[in-house]
């Protein structure tokens, strides 16, 4: 073998070790990303009868296209996609995940590799010897140039190359040293394992799922928040139109009032109800339209179209509050759905495996420190840089191994820690199962009054329907002179709260559901929309 061929392979050998430290970087080092997107899905895994609960034939579930002025004309499903694009509070929560994520790079930094390198000049000035004149002058040049990685096992390693040149004018004669070395240190107790040098990784890992569930949970919650306000928005716009023909016919029983009292049939004392009555009207129709301004004001909040004029744009709705065409599955699967979907027992889960890394960190920290260690080299010495280099493959070496212990007699920390690990797991685990018991009771409750609201619907109807024929009853003996004004504003205002308790009825029922679906987790999933979060975590999931 030549010495140019040696050269070659020691510079080959140096980018082949070099390689296999920045391929070893990669082992387990998978990203492990979350996808933050939300917005409409194409299947939805419920599309049974509540999909037809907000889509209606010829209602699409893509985005709508907003104008930036005018009326803002709106469906269900489309105040949702609208809200989901533009709420402001959304765009802040949608951030969070990638901000989390960054401590994943964080944590994989400690295995990426390390490039080192280094150039000084050395110069001493002695006496020479005696018998000799005139001043020592010994000069040194240093280069080095190294690459180093800590492995996920507990491995350090590196490799590194130096050339060192030496003159003095005490001889003439340039010395060159040229050394290559391999250093290798691997810890045997204390920092040896996969299991505990990516345990922080995969923390930091478990940390961005955990802010993709507090994502959805955020998402499930607007539009929840988007449905209720729209329901709200359409009932009082009904309530203003119940008020508008109450007040119309209570002015009609005034005038008609005036009439009999100008013919001598009634006394003037009977006009002070029927006043009092249009009076009384004019009031909640006062209160009503305060309520639809107010509501309007929410409603653009949570949906923030694009406009310069945002706060005086008018919103109309087009779906009204209709019973829909929905029947409840037996309550033990609702509560299935929600202890497999609901977002903060998934996250719950993901904070028991947590404190499961916990413990695999703290457990190692009770091991005494022993590492291992080599470091391999072959020097060249020579009289210029490329006679040193190639006489590296001379029969000089150096080789030193050995092992290091450090063993703290108490160790009172890390016990503390590793108690305190232990005891975090435990609460974590009775968390969870007092969480488990909190979404039962939720979810059954919501059941309980969505069914409860469903019965109101036909209990208002009947109301209803008794009041105003109670109403036009009473009417009709005040015309033939057989009530009073009193009584026919006392059932005229029956009839009115009627109208509005049945109104309130169907939106109370609407509310129900939209609350019934976001405590068992489902509301995103029935609506259509994708999210982070969507898989449930499971109780015993490898980490």
């Amino acid at each position: 073998m030549t010495k140019k061929k040696t050269t070659q392979n020691l510079v080959t050998a140096f980018i082949t070790v070099v390689g296999c430290i920045v391929l070893a970087s990669c082992i387990s080092m998978d990203n492990g990303s979350v996808e933050d997107h939300i917005g409409p899905r194409t299947v939805s895994s419920f599309s049974t009868n509540t999909e037809r609960e907000l889509t209606p034939p010829g209602d699409h579930k893509a985005t709508p296209t907003v104008k930036p002025e005018g009326p803002l004309t709106v469906t269900v499903q489309g105040a949702i996609l609208m809200a989901l694009e533009n709420n402001r509070a959304l765009k802040v929560e949608k951030l969070n995940p990638a901000i989390l994520r960054t401590a994943e790079e964080e944590e994989r930094s400690v295995f990426d590799p390390i490039l080192t390198g280094g150039y000084s000049q050395f110069r001493k000035k002695s006496e020479k010897p005696s018998g000799s004149t005139g001043a020592g002058l010994n000069n040194e040049i240093n280069a080095n140039l190294g690459v180093s990685e800590y492995l996920p096992t507990g491995t350090d390693i590196g490799i590194d190359m130096s050339t060192d040149q030496s003159w003095s004018n005490l001889y003439s004669d340039d010395l060159y040293a040229s050394r290559v070395g391999l250093s290798i240190t691997q810890a045997l107790l204390r920092g040896a394992g996969l299991n505990y040098n990516l345990a922080r990784l995969r923390q930091a890992r478990l940390g961005t799922r955990v802010s993709a569930y507090e994502l959805r949970g955020f998402a499930e919650a607007l539009v929840a928040q988007v449905e209720e306000t729209y329901w709200d928005y359409a009932l009082t716009q009904r309530q203003i139109k119940i008020f508008l023909d109450s007040l119309k016919l209570a002015e009609q029983q005034k005038n008609e009032t005036g009439e009999m009292i100008r013919i001598g049939v009634l006394a003037e004392s009977e006009l002070a109800a029927a006043e009092a009555e249009i009076a009384l009207r004019r009031e909640g129709l006062i209160n009503a339209r305060s309520n639809l301004e107010k509501t309007s004001l929410q409603i653009l909040r949570l949906l923030n179209p694009p406009d310069t004029n945002l706060w005086q744009r008018e919103v109309i709705l087009l779906h009204e509050p209709k019973v829909p065409n929905v029947k409840l599955d037996d309550i033990e699967s609702h509560v299935g759905v929600a202890l497999r979907m609901r977002q903060d027992l998934n996250q719950a889960r993901l904070q028991i495996q947590m404190g499961d890394l916990e413990i695999v960190k703290t457990k190692n920290g009770l091991l005494p420190k022993m590492d291992f260690f080599i470091n391999l080299g072959k020097t060249g010495y020579a009289g210029s840089f490329g006679s040193s280099a190639r006489d590296i493959d001379g029969n000089t070496y150096d080789i030193l191994a050995g092992v290091s212990l450090e063993y703290p007699f108490i160790n009172r920390k890390a016990r503390a820690r590793h108690r305190k690990s232990l005891l975090s797991r435990k609460q974590a685990e009775e968390a969870m199962k007092n969480l488990v018991q909190l979404v039962q009771v939720d979810v059954r409750s919501a059941y309980i009054e969505a069914n409860r609201a469903k019965e109101q619907i036909s209990a208002t109807a009947a109301t209803r329907t008794f009041q105003k024929e109670k109403a036009r009853i009473e009417t009709e003996k005040f015309r033939v002179g057989k009530s009073t004004t009193l009584l026919v504003a006392q059932a005229q205002r029956d009839l009115l709260s009627s109208r509005i308790t049945e109104t309130q009825a169907i939106a109370n029922y609407l509310k129900s559901l939209i609350e019934l679906y976001r405590l068992e987790g489902s509301l995103l999933e029935r609506r259509g929309i994708m999210a982070p979060g969507r898989e449930p975590v499971s109780d015993n999931a490898g980490i």
